[in-house]
């Protein structure tokens, strides 16, 4: 069931990315520029920047700060850094990247390619690796290759998550993407507002949203909160809160959503 898990995975993280900048598309609201500068963001402030941070910050292989074995000062960091260098990236592609296109297509687009870059890296790359992993265990290569090369009692780990991960546990990777998309997009849009309005202001509020969002994943992390559907719970709803906000902010963009 691991297999077919992680291709459910692997098939929401991929298909509905694709499936909405198709729609878009075809809607005419799609901006191929704010989808590409919205990836780059992404790969850019979260994979390059945010991760060289926790390099210097963290110790490797646990959820701690170095330094200090408190869980909230972990915490607050991990909620903050997304935050902050995620919201700022946003606001460096809108400000210099994309002074051209600033309309609400604009911000629906580049949070399409902030969000769908994210589900990409994180949805489709992780599900293939564990297909990958499992055909390798299933033929026996992996005790021959790849275990030997391991710490002891890690191979075993690994086996064990690849073969014994629920069903469900895929599936719910999967829609994860897709609430974090959600949230991708709409605050794509505030900030877009506040740098249309020349009001730095919405950012922060943006970094504060993010920031809120991500404590209790945090927590989950830390092994604070244990239970995992009440952290996708949580999320379901900020998503549910994402959508409604990114229907509801259209008129502030004027006639046609275009920049005034």
């Amino acid at each position: 069931m691991g297999v077919i898990g992680a291709a459910v995975q692997l098939a929401i993280s991929l298909f509905v990315p694709v499936g909405l900048a198709w729609y878009g598309r075809k809607k005419g609201w799609l901006s191929w520029k704010a989808l590409g500068v919205g990836a780059v963001v992404f790969l850019v402030f979260s994979q390059v920047l945010e991760k060289a941070l926790h390099i210097a910050v963290l110790e490797p292989g646990r959820p701690a700060l170095k330094g200090t074995g408190s869980v909230w000062l972990f915490v607050l960091y991990a909620a903050l850094a997304a935050g902050v260098f995620e919201e700022l990236g946003r606001y460096v592609g809108f400000r210099w990247l994309l002074k051209q296109h600033r309309g609400y297509g604009d911000g629906l687009s580049f949070g399409l390619g902030h969000g769908g870059t994210e589900a990409v890296l994180l949805g489709v790359v992780g599900a293939v690796n564990v297909i990958l992993l499992a055909s390798l265990i299933q033929s026996g290569s992996f005790d021959k290759t790849i275990a030997p090369s391991l710490p002891a009692g890690q191979a075993e780990l690994i086996k064990e998550q690849v073969l014994h991960t629920p069903f469900a546990m895929y599936v719910l990777g999967g829609l994860e993407r897709l609430f974090a998309l959600a949230v991708h997009v709409a605050l794509s849009l505030l900030v877009l507002l506040g740098v249309r309005q020349r009001q730095f202001r919405y950012v922060l509020y943006a970094i504060l949203l993010h920031t809120a969002m991500d404590v209790l994943p945090a927590l989950y992390q830390a092994k604070v909160v244990k239970n995992i559907w009440v952290v996708e719970g949580v999320l379901l709803i900020w998503a549910v809160a994402a959508v409604s906000f990114i229907r509801r902010i259209k008129p502030a963009f004027g006639q046609g959503g275009e920049e005034r």
